[in-house]
């Protein structure tokens, strides 16, 4: 295959780093990593556009690209590090922030040992090349088991049925929309989000093209969301029920005789286990259940088998649920047994070019994943994936005893808003020995921090897609150059990472960073290449962090020049100079190859799995009504000018309507008494928030929705144009203790809350 880059639609000069022109530049604001033309003016950004030359978004931007200006120039970013002095934040040199932590982080891990301080890692680190790289660099440095992130939050239970099957958590398939022809969507929003756990840029024109093939896209959610509006068909249904639908659509193929893997049926481990423990969950059986009728659930079972090329994709709503696991087992269980996993147009593997563990080591064959190798202090809950469930950190913080949380670093994180317990988590945090937040903005988390270190704009830093590749629709490699420089004394992130390095290493904040760097290449290098360590040290000379790994990482991967070996491969010189990137082509079938289980299949009915499972059969046999405390159950949702929770501190994204209202149907409202624009009360417990009233038939009676993200009006944050719509926080009513016992997964859709009028209208 070419490596050629696309011919662009016009040839455009590349200007340098703070130089006027246009600038291209890869958007880091959502999953879709669209390319971006920004047009700069003495210094100035002009114009953002979407970048016709980008070979992968094609000039596709949403709302969110056009707000890096704001994000840019937003007088509220945080440009000096900061400490805390008499209660208040003051501006400090870089060098104090270091001594700072120098002075207080190393004797505290002396008294109470590495698991005294815990980690907790946000969303928008998985979009800077920067903090991604050199995070992990820094967890292994501290050797904590304390450590947390966004991954338990939403989409942990797909990385660990990902696992359990092939054997890798990163192993994820995606829809192959450019040739599919029948896409069955749970529990996701990709008109709002351009994918999730699929990096699908202008999935609205993929999706009319996919319906004017003669394609037919159906949508199953307790909402009728912006993708079901697009949709050929909607179904709601009873949030947190995926598991029945999805398992008796699997009985159907087997009562049915339509279960038919094609070409993967000799890598197969575990069909006839699995046909017996779906066997109770007939389509009779769970219709009452998930709210579906059993012939709708027989009949999406049967187009799915019937349609050469088809696909199921489930996302935040089917893992934020007690059966997420389940449900993310189940959907690729359903894309195997029609023979649409691994098949053009079904559910395929990315090849991506870098960082990818799936293409390293032997092919085919593999150590597999395990859970469990530490516990939580308090919970007594397994580690996954190196992590701890994030809805536990307070309780680590507040217990007594060996092992208590003394300190918390977070890098790009602000659970006190993202997580259920957030109000706990706060408290808990004001009794903390020492905290430290890498962050650009003073947040509510980051405002209970005693020092704060802020990072690059995103138009200061250089980008490239470490994890998106991995879940690209198509295969591509791309890179984009900082638009600025930054200002002469800020260090880049990795920068920041190494000194903490250094400073829990014992070597000081004053340590030659250069030195530790290349000290932690060779090591990394010693233990993979063995005594080629030296020779591929040499060829990465003059280059230096992130930009060094990456150089690794490509000409080492599936499309790289092998250090020479391949004239024509990839390297990140050809990489820079690809203005707009490099196509790699469409998806191509990756087993048994991409296979990194022990056996060397795929493992269709892992124990884990199958053993809750048999709790799911147990609450088949209870009414339904049993099941769910009298109320409403309440959802989140995604809108496509939020996606995190900065973003509401942007002008282009929080000009506009009220977008933190509760969705609620219209026959509801009125048993309750509520109306729209007026208040509602909303209570889980003891725990109470308020939220404007919308009407919407889109809603299925009986269940309500209200985003995440919100609550801005938190005494020590920074966010001027967040706080005038601070919003309601979802998670201050949602319980910390709901999870999925297989991922540690928080449980933030099916709750069942108490609502009331309240007085007042919204301003």
């Amino acid at each position: 295959m070419s490596l050629a880059p696309q011919a662009a639609p016009e040839t455009v000069r590349r200007p340098e780093t703070g130089q006027d022109g246009t600038h291209y530049r890869i958007c880091p604001l959502c999953e879709a990593c669209c390319g971006l033309d920004v047009q700069v003016e003495s210094g100035k950004v002009i114009r953002i556009s979407g970048s016709e030359r980008d070979v992968f978004s094609a000039g596709y931007i949403c709302p969110k690209g056009y707000a890096l200006k704001d994000l840019h120039e937003d007088p509220d970013r945080l440009r000096q590090p900061l400490i805390k002095r008499d209660g208040q934040h003051v501006p400090v040199s870089w060098d104090e922030a270091f001594a700072e932590i120098e002075r207080r982080l190393p004797p505290l891990i002396a008294a109470h040992g590495r698991d005294a301080v815990a980690l907790s890692v946000g969303n928008p680190a998985a979009h800077r090349m920067s903090l991604l790289l050199y995070f992990a660099r820094f967890a292994r440095a501290l050797g904590s088991k304390n450590i947390y992130s966004a991954a338990t939050l939403d989409q942990m239970p797909k990385q660990l049925s990902s696992g359990l099957m092939f054997g890798h958590w990163l192993s994820i398939a995606v829809p192959d929309i450019e040739r599919c022809d029948f896409l069955l969507i749970l529990g996701a929003n990709p008109m709002a989000s351009n994918g999730s756990l699929w990096t699908v840029p202008d999935f609205r024109g993929k999706a009319k093209a996919l319906r004017a093939r003669g394609g037919r896209m159906v949508v199953i959610d307790p909402r009728r969301t912006e993708t079901a509006a697009v949709a050929d068909a909607h179904h709601f249904i009873r949030p947190g029920s995926d598991v029945f639908l999805l398992a008796a659509m699997v009985h159907t193929l087997c009562a049915e005789q339509l279960v038919d893997p094609g070409r993967l049926a000799p890598w197969l481990n575990g069909l006839d286990e699995l046909q017996a423990a779906v066997a109770p969950f007939t389509p009779e059986a769970a219709s009452p259940h998930c709210g579906i009728a059993a012939e709708a659930i027989r009949d999406l079972a049967r187009e799915l088998a019937r349609t050469p090329r088809a696909c199921v994709y489930g996302r935040i709503g089917t893992c934020t649920q007690r059966y997420g696991t389940l449900a993310s087992w189940l959907i690729d269980v359903l894309n195997v047994l029609t023979g649409h996993l691994d098949s053009e147009g079904g559910a395929m593997f990315p090849l991506a070019p870098a960082f990818a563990v799936n293409t390293q080591g032997k092919a085919g064959v593999g150590k597999g994943i395990g859970i469990g190798r530490h516990r939580s202090r308090v919970s007594a809950a397994p580690e996954v994936f190196g992590e701890l469930p994030m809805t536990l950190l307070a309780e680590e913080i507040t217990t007594p005893g060996p092992g208590q949380v003394r300190a918390l670093i977070t890098v790009s994180s602000n659970p006190v808003l993202s997580s259920p317990g957030g109000p706990q988590l706060a408290q808990a945090m004001a009794d903390l020995d020492f905290i430290v937040s890498l962050d650009i903005y003073l947040n509510e988390t980051s405002r209970l921090a005693d020092v704060v270190l802020p990072g690059l704009s995103p138009l200061e830093d250089s980008h490239y897609d470490v994890a998106f590749s991995q879940l690209s629709f198509r295969n591509q490699a791309r890179y984009s150059h900082p638009v600025f420089a930054p200002a002469a004394d800020q260090p880049a992130e990795w920068q920041n990472l190494l000194r903490l390095i250094a400073i829990v290493q014992g070597a000081g904040a004053a340590a030659d960073l250069q030195a530790l760097d290349d000290q932690l290449l060779a090591d990394d290098l010693r233990r993979t290449a063995g005594p080629q360590a030296d020779a591929l040290m040499a060829t990465l000379a003059g280059l230096e962090g992130p930009e060094r790994l990456l150089d690794l990482a490509l000409r080492g991967g599936p499309h790289g020049d092998g250090f020479g070996q391949r004239p024509d491969g990839l390297s990140l010189a050809k990489l820079q100079a690809a203005d707009g990137g490099i196509d790699l082509g469409p998806l191509a079938p990756r087993l048994p190859e991409l296979l990194r289980t022990p056996s060397g299949r795929i493992e269709l009915a892992p124990s884990l799995c199958l053993t809750d499972l048999a709790q799911a059969e147990a609450d088949l046999r209870s009414p339904p009504s049993t099941l769910v405390a009298p109320g409403l159950q309440i959802i989140g949702r995604r809108d496509v000018r939020s996606n995190n929770s900065w973003m509401h501190n942007l002008p282009t994204l929080a000009k506009g309507p009220e977008r933190c209202t509760l969705l609620i149907h219209p026959a509801d409202a009125a048993r309750l008494g509520l109306q729209q624009g007026h208040l509602a009360r909303i209570a889980l417990g003891d725990s109470r928030i308020t939220a404007p009233v919308a009407l919407s038939e889109d809603m299925m009676p009986g269940v309500v929705s209200l985003p995440h993200g919100w609550g801005h009006d938190q005494a020590g944050a920074r966010l001027s144009v967040a706080a005038v719509r601070p919003g309601a926080n979802l998670n201050a009513v949602l319980s910390a203790h709901d999870r999925d016992p297989l991922s540690g997964n928080a449980v933030l859709s099916g709750g069942t809350v108490q609502i009331t009028a309240a007085a007042g209208r919204a301003v």
